[in-house]
C-alpha cells in the first residue's frame, strides 16, 4: 500500500480516536483523556495535512475534484478551524461535538474516494486550489459557529428552566460559548471574503465561460454580506448573547438551504466537464 492508501485508512480511525478521547474527557472527566485530547487532535490534523499534500503532489491537482475529495477537505477544515478556536479561547469543553462531525465526513470520504489522475486542466490551478480551500475553511467556520450557537441555546434553556443536568455541568459557560461562536463567525466571514477575492482574480485567467452573475458566486457574496451585517450588528448595534447565537444557527441554516437550491436547480461555471 502507498502512503496515501495507508493514511486514507488511518485517518477515520484517528478521528474516531479523537472522538473517544474527547468523549472520555467530557463525559467521564478521565484525567489522561483531559491531558492528551488536544495533542491527539493536533496529531490527527497534522497527518491529515500530510495526506492532502501527498494527494496533491501525486495526482497533480488539489483534492477538490470530486465530492469525496471535497469531504476530506471539509473534515480537515472543520478540525483546523476548531483547533484554532480552542487555542484562541483556551476553552476545550466542546471538542467532542466538533470531532464527531470531522469523523463522519472523513469516514465517508475514505470509504468512497477514488484516485483521479485525468481531470480538467482548470482544476490544476493553484489559485483555484486557494479559492476552494478558503471557501471550505470559511464554510467549516460557519458550521462550527452554528454548533456553538446550538450548544449555547441548549445551555441557555437548561438554565432558564432550572434544569442543571450534564449539559450545564460539562459545557463552558454562556459567555465562553458566545465568544467561541463569534470567533468562528468572524473566521467564516474573513475566509469567505478571501475565497471571493481569489475567485474574482482567478476567473478571468481560467479560460472558463463565466458570468459575475453566476448563481454560486452571487449566493456566496450574499452569504458573506449576511455574516458581515451580523458582525456589524454585534459591534455597532449592541447585539449579544442569545440573539448573536440565534444568528449563528439561522445563518448556517440559510447558507445550507441556499447552497442546496443553487446546486439542485441552478447551474453555472462551478460545474466542470
Amino acid at each position: 500500500m502507498s502512503p496515501i492508501d495507508i493514511l486514507n485508512v488511518l485517518l477515520p480511525i484517528l478521528y474516531a480516536g479523537t472522538v473517544l478521547v474527547y468523549g472520555r474527557a467530557f463525559f467521564s472527566d478521565v484525567p489522561w483523556a483531559k491531558r492528551i485530547k488536544t495533542r491527539f487532535f493536533l496529531g490527527t490534523v497534522t497527518l491529515h495535512f500530510v495526506y492532502l499534500v501527498l494527494r496533491t503532489i501525486e495526482f497533480r491537482h488539489p483534492p477538490v475534484t470530486s465530492i469525496f475529495e471535497l469531504l476530506t477537505v471539509v473534515a480537515f477544515s472543520i478540525a483546523v478551524a476548531y483547533l484554532f478556536i480552542e487555542f484562541r479561547t483556551k476553552a476545550k469543553g466542546t471538542g467532542y461535538f466538533i470531532a464527531n462531525i470531522a469523523f463522519l465526513f472523513q469516514l465517508v470520504s475514505s470509504l468512497f474516494i477514488r484516485d483521479l489522475i485525468e481531470v480538467p486542466e482548470v482544476l490544476r490551478s493553484n489559485l483555484f486550489g486557494l479559492h476552494i480551500s478558503s471557501a471550505m475553511l470559511g464554510y467549516a467556520a460557519i458550521t462550527i459557529s452554528a454548533v456553538f450557537g446550538f450548544l449555547y441555546l441548549m445551555l441557555y434553556h437548561e438554565i432558564k428552566s432550572s434544569r442543571f443536568g450534564i449539559v450545564y455541568q460539562k459545557l463552558p459557560n454562556l459567555e465562553t460559548l458566545e465568544r467561541m461562536g463569534f470567533t468562528a463567525f468572524k473566521m467564516g466571514f474573513l475566509l469567505l471574503g478571501i475565497a471571493i477575492v481569489v475567485g474574482f482574480v482567478w476567473l478571468p485567467s481560467s479560460g472558463l465561460d463565466f458570468s459575475y452573475l453566476d448563481p454560486k458566486l452571487v449566493g456566496t457574496v450574499l452569504i458573506w454580506l449576511m455574516y458581515g451585517i451580523g458582525i456589524l450588528a454585534k459591534r455597532r448595534g449592541g447585539w449579544k448573547g442569545r440573539r448573536v447565537m440565534m444568528l449563528s444557527v439561522w445563518g448556517f441554516g440559510i447558507t445550507v438551504v441556499s447552497m442546496m437550491v443553487i446546486n439542485l436547480f441552478l447551474s453555472g461555471f462551478h460545474k466542470f466537464d
